[in-house]
């Protein structure tokens, strides 16, 4: 058996193809949304959210924020992924993470 990395961290993966097909659901991701494999994830999405996500894939653009909901603060990071440098579809990662964070600017080593 191959040992699946995504099901041992603590953070939701979605990975959809261009039409919005799920194709791929970690467990976390899964035990949150219910598995939606095989299934299309726009009809969970509202027409504002549907656009975002057509957009991401055509545009190639990611999309990072950050919600709250029941106390419990997230960032969600949406992406496309690619096969052979064509878009193939929509990841999105969607981590717990304190309400505050620390944010360090880091600086290039002098060469």
């Amino acid at each position: 058996m191959e040992f699946d990395f995504f099901n041992s961290i603590d953070g939701s993966i979605t990975v959809s193809d261009t039409e919005g097909k799920v194709l791929y659901m970690n467990e976390k991701a899964a035990s949150v949304f219910g598995s939606m494999v095989g299934k299309n994830m726009m009809g969970c999405h509202n027409p504002r959210s549907q656009e975002i996500i057509a957009k991401l894939i055509e545009q190639k653009e990611t999309n990072a924020y950050t919600i709250e909901k029941n106390g419990v603060k997230k960032i969600i990071y949406q992406t496309p992924w690619y096969k052979d440098g064509v878009v193939g579809g929509l990841v999105e990662f969607s981590f717990v993470i304190p309400m505050e964070m620390p944010h360090h600017i880091r600086t290039p080593k002098a060469e």
